[in-house]
């Protein structure tokens, strides 16, 4: 999974100087979304490096924090739960060139024997705790927005 954060971290020419609202976040980011909170939108995939697998995050929005005892996620579904811990206790968001956006990236460990229960799972939403912060994210599914029509 690639991210471009190209658009992530915005234009500082941008006409949005303010808060940007999610549709704003999902409107200027190139990748398509996973999941979409009140104030942030989670961008996520499934990778694996040297037979480990890791589920990456990449949260866009009103989310600041500086962590040192790692983050929880999890996945919530038709019949189906997962639980997993960031790779890394600390962590921290970055700002971006938009007023009252960060960029907070987490990277979280995946069991190998988890990782086709999570594919083929129905997810409803996907949960972030990191220190005070609790996110709950809704799942958005993914739209085709290559229509060929001539």
């Amino acid at each position: 999974m690639a991210f471009s954060l190209s658009k992530i971290f915005g234009n500082s020419s941008s006409q949005s100087k303010t808060k940007d609202s999610v549709e704003a976040i999902i409107r200027e980011v190139e990748n398509q979304p996973y999941g979409v909170a009140e104030h942030n939108v989670l961008f996520a995939g499934l990778n694996e490096l040297g037979g480990y697998y890791f589920f990456q995050t990449v949260i866009v929005g009103q989310l600041n924090v500086k962590c040192k005892t790692g983050a929880k996620l999890t996945f919530s579904g038709d019949n189906f739960e997962l639980q997993l811990d960031s790779d890394m206790p600390e962590f921290e968001s970055d700002r971006s060139r938009l007023k009252g956006r960060n960029i907070t990236k987490i990277d979280f460990q995946v069991e190998e024997s988890d990782v086709k229960k999570l594919e083929n799972a129905s997810l409803n939403s996907v949960q972030i705790a990191v220190k005070k912060h609790n996110l709950l994210f809704k799942k958005v599914e993914v739209v085709d927005t290559t229509d060929e029509e001539e």
